[in-house]
């Protein structure tokens, strides 16, 4: 879904005001979308981010229509989808770099400002992949805690810009806190340090913001900065297990990222990443989904009188109050899988979205657990 049409859908979706609006949808329309499965043996699979609901009914009639493409290389399907993203994005298709998940992305970007010991900023916790590629490649990663609301510190990641360092890497919304930039300090410090060294905005959980002027640094790019931005289908188009996803970046940038990808994807990703791309019913319905969901955890979360942050993505941060490592082992026993630990945060939790099913199972699970 371009960015235009998302932003009027969710003018009138009612997201963002807590409520589940249709937004267009029909009863029938939203039945048309059911999980792959529910639960898998029994257990509710809350601990990686997924979306249950993916990849669609049209996707998947797409990736059983593709196998006989499983015999040949990538490269005679993999122009048509960079084509198609560039258009979505609003750039040339040379600003595109398609890799193996978002994940790989992350990875190329820490190997590439990592090396000869470049030095990375970054919040403290966020999603690790590019910081401990960076580490790996022999770079150093400067940890800025997370403020008393568990967002980016902002102010003090640019105190510890020096001319050594190489990168900064803001993950927007964040993962594990789901916490949101506000959108004004967002642009003025991606623009600001821009000047002075790259920025690197991971916006893996983009599609489920739901305030509808929200911009993706992608604009950055377009103003030829020094930004680059990461995308994923793993998500909101639920293609986690096929392994593809995207960077947006200046040309001169692109090209020096695409010598450090490794991976790549596959055939069967591509096409399913192209069908996703124009299944705009489907992208609506997981958002409404998700959203339903998350009202259900804050619920649960509620009746326990746990603290929590409100989140911008699929997933939940919450305060056990108790060492994650034992709750994590007790909600295991209750069939609900959660997050791993996030240090510093030992007694905090983050639970994934799912299905209505596993919000019951989870409702069930946290409430033994936590008496």
């Amino acid at each position: 879904m371009n960015s235009i049409d998302r932003r009027k859908w969710l003018k009138t979706a009612g997201l963002s005001s807590g409520f589940t609006l249709l937004g267009g949808f029909s009863s029938m329309a939203m039945n048309l979308y059911t999980p792959i499965d529910s639960k898998l043996n029994g257990v509710a699979k809350l601990n990686s981010n997924e979306n249950p609901y993916g990849p669609s009914k049209a996707v998947r009639k797409v990736i059983t229509n593709s196998l006989d493409l499983a015999c040949r290389y990538p490269s005679m399907i993999f122009h048509p989808l960079v084509e198609q993203i560039a258009r979505k994005e609003g750039v040339t298709k040379d600003h595109i770099v398609v890799t193996g998940g978002s994940t790989e992305g992350l990875k190329a970007a820490g190997l590439t400002y990592g090396l000869n010991g470049g030095e990375i900023i970054a919040a403290d916790p966020t999603f690790q992949s590019l910081l401990t590629y960076a580490e790996n490649s022999g770079g150093f990663v400067h940890r800025v805690p997370v403020d008393k609301n568990m967002g980016h510190n902002l102010d003090e990641m640019e105190k510890r810009i020096t001319a050594k360092t190489s990168l900064v890497f803001i993950c927007n919304p964040n993962n594990p806190t789901g916490t949101l930039i506000d959108k004004d300090k967002l642009r003025d410090f991606c623009s600001s340090v821009s000047n002075k060294t790259m920025v690197f905005s991971d916006e893996a959980y983009y599609d489920f913001i739901t305030e509808p002027d929200y911009p993706s640094m992608v604009e950055l790019v377009k103003e030829n900065m020094n930004v680059i931005v990461s995308k994923t289908f793993s998500k909101v188009h639920g293609l986690a297990g096929l392994r593809i996803g995207y960077l947006v970046a200046r040309p001169d940038i692109a090209t020096r990222l695409k010598k450090n990808i490794m991976a790549m994807t596959n055939v069967i990703a591509i096409e399913a990443a192209k069908a996703a791309l124009t299944d705009d019913e489907f992208y609506k319905f997981s958002v409404i989904k998700n959203t339903e969901a998350k009202n259900q955890i804050y619920k649960t979360l509620d009746d326990l009188n746990l603290e929590h942050q409100k989140s911008h993505t699929n997933f939940v941060f919450f305060k056990t109050g108790r060492p994650i490592s034992e709750i994590i082992t007790a909600m295991k026993k209750q069939n609900v899988l959660i997050g791993r630990p996030f240090p510093p945060f030992y007694d905090w939790a983050r639970i994934s979205t799912g299905t209505l099913d596993d919000m019951k199972l989870f409702d069930k699970g946290l409430k033994k657990v936590m008496s």
